[in-house]
């Protein structure tokens, strides 16, 4: 199924896995690239030093196309750029709209730049910049999430930008594949859908809480880092919503240091992560610390398998999965639905 996206990236496919930290490793990455989608390494969660031993490990697993998804605002974000650009890494993805000058230097090396948004004007902006392509994310997109739901959001940024947009929040199939091609999409990109896969290396009790949840077991919370995210509702972040500051700042404070301890970085070089977090905006310094909750409270459940002391972020899709196909059946499946619903659609007139 060509699309303005397979065309731009070179897969067969116009489904995008998106780059989940600590779950979106070489070896769900590689799974999805062989199965013809677009495979994104998440990087947050990565030193520079392990970023570029996973690059090379997903081309030693295959050599269809991937990409890196980067922070924008990280401070060693032109670091990382320099490994995209030295390993030969076909696209760069961002949670965040790159400086003008960061994109510019991504795409001078034949890198396709596709940030990630949440609103028109924002998506308006990095076209403006020179983005190769965007991710469009609906509220019902797990992780960061904004407020306006895909099917209101999708069709005004089509409208908006001349370059191919790739709508993410709340897909799971063929069908909503399909929809999204109707709105003007060149394509969908799922999380919570390749996270529920076999191929994903997220613990089996953590997979087993998702498959076990209902759609009103996926909550949006700012208690987690000061900014609405969605994510599994759990006896945790039942707690953590109850919690007074005091006992929030503890344990962002706890939190920071693990980060750092893991990351490498330095309290400065956290702090400053954490301020550019925020978008400029006035907050305290418990919540510029609460940035540090994310990765570690992320990890707990996604790699220490930890559901009573992790936080699992989810798209709202989470409640209406039931299975764990390995992912060249997913994708496969995907596209066989897509194909069928095609097919029964009315003729025009």
């Amino acid at each position: 199924m060509p699309t303005a996206l397979t065309r731009l990236v070179g897969v067969r496919h116009p489904v995008v896995q998106t780059g989940m930290g600590w779950v979106a490793g070489p070896r769900l990455v590689s799974a999805v690239a062989e199965a013809g989608a677009l495979g994104i390494l998440g990087s947050a969660t990565m030193t520079p030093d392990e970023l570029r031993s996973a690059v090379r490990e997903v081309k030693a697993r295959t050599r269809q196309p991937f990409g890196v998804n980067l922070r924008a605002d990280a401070g060693d974000a032109a670091e990382r750029a320099d490994i995209i650009v030295e390993e030969g890494v076909r696209v760069a993805s961002f949670a965040l709209a790159p400086s003008c000058e960061l994109m510019a230097r991504l795409k001078d090396a034949g890198v396709v730049v596709i940030p990630s948004v949440g609103a028109r004007r924002h998506a308006e902006k990095v076209a403006a910049w020179g983005a190769d392509a965007v991710v469009v994310q609906g509220a019902e997109g797990g992780g960061h999430t904004g407020d306006v739901a895909t099917n209101v959001l999708l069709p005004q940024v089509v409208d908006a930008v001349d370059i191919p947009v790739v709508a993410a929040g709340g897909f799971r199939d063929g069908r909503g594949l399909v929809a999204a091609l109707a709105y003007g999409a060149a394509g969908i990109a799922m999380g919570t859908r390749f996270l529920l896969t076999a191929d994903s290396t997220v613990p089996a009790p953590v997979k087993a809480a998702y498959l076990g949840a209902s759609v009103r077991d996926v909550t949006v919370t700012s208690k987690v880092d000061g900014l609405p995210h969605r994510m599994l509702r759990t006896p945790f972040v039942t707690e953590l919503e109850r919690s007074g500051a005091a006992a929030v700042l503890l344990r962002a404070l706890r939190h920071a240091a693990s980060f750092r301890r893991l990351s490498g970085l330095g309290w400065a070089d956290l702090v400053r992560d954490g301020l550019a977090l925020k978008h400029g905006k006035a907050l305290g310094w418990a919540q510029v610390l609460l940035a540090a909750n994310t990765p570690m409270l992320l990890k707990a459940a996604m790699v220490d398998g930890r559901t009573d002391v992790g936080v699992m972020a989810a798209g709202q899709v989470a409640g209406v999965i039931d299975d764990l196909p390995p992912v060249t059946a997913l994708v496969e499946r995907i596209m066989a639905q897509a194909q069928e619903t095609l097919r029964g659609l009315p003729e025009p007139g």
